[in-house]
């Protein structure tokens, strides 16, 4: 995440970006889009042990969105910013950004929208990423590297392949449930959903001296007991890739949702108060008076 004027970024197969933010997506084998998420390690500052998007801030001002989204989930999960260093025969190309969203740490959080593949899509004659690249990935920042299909974040339940039946734990009810909370002095809904561990490529670091593979080893061993048989995705990681998919696919999701995209007015509006400043200061954060105020202007 950044200051506004330079928000987050995302990046795979079918990716989002945004300052400060990344989302990947992928071609599975079956040619189904999947989107690449992280697990933070418990060690780290922000949103410890949350499930991610690549990304963050922007280091420089001068920083585009797409950059930022780059760098980052090459410094996170190892997928070259360069795409002359991505393995052949994959390569990324950068789509759209979507409309910025609102932290409660007041920053502005960019999507922008990449694709990850290997080939002529519409012909199904490209490499899996998910067998040929995320291996080769390296968790370098995280606990954890795993992927969801992109489509199931418009249904309220598991979508399931023929075959595929007993790869889900428990009910594919499982996969989703929502809440109404009150955000923004508007009411705004809470996405979870649970996505499976098993059936998938999940990618963790590498080194053996770090923090991060600490909390990797934690949530492996968790998986390992069967103790955690899903990842839950939620909050303003999940609202992005909703968005993302409505605009993807084209139609509303099954579940009660948010009409608008972003927060952009919201945005403006805590602008002209002078909230949302560039220089960032110690313990800058949205109180619920400063929405009250900035929903009146």
């Amino acid at each position: 995440m950044a200051p506004l004027s330079q928000a987050s970024a995302v990046s795979p197969d079918l990716a989002m970006l945004a300052p400060g933010l990344a989302a990947n997506a992928h071609t599975h084998r079956r040619g189904d889009l999947r989107v690449v998420l992280t697990m933070r390690a418990s060690t780290l500052k922000s949103y410890p042990g949350q499930a991610a998007l690549p990304g963050g801030k922007a280091d420089t001002l001068s920083e585009t969105p797409f950059q930022t989204a780059r760098r980052e989930a090459d410094e996170e999960i190892g997928l070259p910013k360069d795409d002359r260093k991505l393995p052949p025969p994959f390569r990324v190309e950068h789509l759209c950004q979507l409309p910025t969203n609102l932290a409660k740490t007041e920053l502005g959080v960019r999507p922008c929208v990449a694709f990850l593949h290997s080939g002529d899509v519409t012909e199904k004659t490209g490499v899996s990423a998910e067998e040929s690249l995320i291996p080769r990935l390296d968790a370098k920042e995280v606990a954890a590297v795993f992927s969801a299909p992109f489509h199931n974040f418009l249904a309220a339940k598991d979508e399931v392949h023929e075959g595929d039946e007993r790869k889900i734990p428990g009910s594919r009810s499982d996969w989703y449930e929502g809440t109404w909370n009150d955000w923004h002095e508007s009411r705004w809904r809470m996405h979870n959903f649970h996505v499976p561990v098993a059936g998938q490529t999940v990618t963790k670091p590498r080194s053996s001296e770090s923090d991060q593979k600490a909390a990797a080893d934690k949530l492996e061993r968790a998986e390992k007991a069967g103790q955690l048989k899903r990842y839950r995705v939620f909050g303003m990681t999940a609202r992005i890739v909703v968005d993302a998919a409505r605009i993807a696919y084209g139609h509303e999701p099954e579940f009660e949702h948010n009409s608008h995209f972003g927060d952009e007015d919201m945005i403006r509006r805590l602008q002209k108060m002078g909230r949302m400043s560039e220089i960032r200061r110690p313990g800058d954060e949205l109180r619920r008076e400063d929405l009250v105020k900035a929903a009146k202007m």
